[in-house]
Parts: C-alpha cells; sequence; structure tokens
C-alpha cells in the first residue's frame, strides 16, 4: 500500500472521528481493511474520501461514515454471529469480520455474488457468502446475534427478525427515497424495541435474485 493511500486512510479516519464514530474497534476495523480492493484500480485515488463509490453492475460501494455507523450501532462483540442482508463489493463485511464477528452475507445480483465471493475468499476466508433473496435471510444459520440490512426496507421483514437471537440487535435503514435508520432489538420470542438514528439514503431492497444470462 503507498504512503499516499496511507495517507489518505488516516484522513478518513480523522473524519470518521470528527463525524462521531467513537467506537475503536470500528475505526481500527476501518484502519485495517483496505476499502481501493473493493473498487476498481482507476478509482484508487478516491478509495479514502467519505463518499459513495460506483462498483460494477450498477452498483455502489457505501459511503464510509455510513458503514462505520451502521457497525457502532451493531456494537460487535468478538465472536458474533453476524446476518448481512445486501454484500455489494464486500467492504461491509470485511469490516464486520475485523471488528471479531463471524459473518454470513448474501447477494442477491448473481454477477455481483460471484466477484465479491471471489475477493473475499482471497482477503478474508472467514466470510461466509451466499447467493439469495435477502428477504428470506439464512435461516440455516440462525439464530444471529446481530442483523445488519444495507439497503433501503419498504419496513422490517418478520423474516428477518424471526432469525435474530433474543437480545439481539438489527439494524436497517427502513421508508422509500429517504430511510430512517433504526436498530432493533429483540426483547422477547414475540417483541421488539426500535431506535431511531437519522435519516440515510440506500438503494431500495428488492426482492427476488437477478442471474446471469
Amino acid at each position: 500500500m503507498s504512503y499516499i493511500l496511507k495517507g489518505a486512510k488516516q484522513r478518513l479516519i480523522s473524519i470518521l472521528r470528527e463525524k462521531g464514530i467513537v467506537d475503536e474497534n470500528v475505526l481500527a476495523a476501518v484502519e485495517k481493511v483496505d476499502r481501493h480492493k473493493f473498487i476498481e484500480s482507476f478509482m484508487w485515488e478516491k478509495a479514502y474520501l467519505d463518499r459513495p463509490l460506483p462498483i460494477k453492475f450498477g452498483q455502489t460501494i457505501s459511503q464510509p461514515f455510513t458503514v462505520a455507523f451502521q457497525s457502532q450501532l451493531l456494537q460487535i462483540q468478538k465472536g458474533d454471529k453476524v446476518l448481512e442482508i445486501g454484500t455489494g463489493s464486500g467492504y461491509q463485511a470485511a469490516i464486520l469480520s475485523a471488528m471479531g464477528a463471524k459473518v454470513y452475507t448474501i447477494e442477491r445480483q448473481e454477477g455481483l455474488f460471484r466477484d465479491t465471493r471471489k475477493l473475499l475468499e482471497e482477503i478474508d476466508h472467514k466470510i461466509f457468502t451466499f447467493f439469495g433473496d435477502g428477504f428470506n435471510g439464512i435461516p440455516q444459520y440462525a439464530p444471529y446475534d446481530k442483523i445488519i440490512v444495507t439497503c433501503g426496507a419498504p419496513n422490517v421483514p418478520l423474516s428477518l427478525t424471526n432469525q435474530l437471537k433474543i437480545n439481539g440487535f438489527m439494524v436497517i435503514p427502513v421508508g422509500d427515497g429517504t430511510q430512517k435508520m433504526i436498530r432493533i432489538t429483540k426483547t422477547g420470542e414475540n417483541t421488539l424495541t426500535k431506535e431511531e438514528f437519522g435519516d440515510f439514503v440506500f438503494v431500495p431492497m428488492l426482492t427476488n435474485t437477478e442471474t446471469l444470462s
């Protein structure tokens, strides 16, 4: 990694601190994970700017602050089993893994799934990737300590809260257009509490899968 990219990464970490990221585990993960590996090489000079960037298949890699903010809300403990809905570039999964989580992640776009699975196998073999409809989750490995949704859901899917452990957290943006960032705590078998943490804009959470032709 070049001195220029290292310097840019340190500036990003300072920006995240200024924006209210105080979880040192999150910041250490941002320092450990090389965001430039999750984008195409011609955009490497933009890798550590605090902004989303385009990736293949018409998708984006999320803004670093958004990744850090959701990760902070999850309050990851070493060994937590985490379900991620929307693998995308794989950067969020890599951050959670660097924080000590055991990550199960699902992606609905087959092309993106294949590319990201290959990348994650090269840089972090501890992440388990799946191709499928995120609304279904990955029930065969439930229950999860934490669930993170990285796309804007129209509502909170019951199929996902059913896969959450009691006293576990789910962080999910909910709404059309602009979403409210919500943290759900499963307080009992059929009871949930909700907290709101401001407005964000994510791509919509879509049903079914998109296969390569």
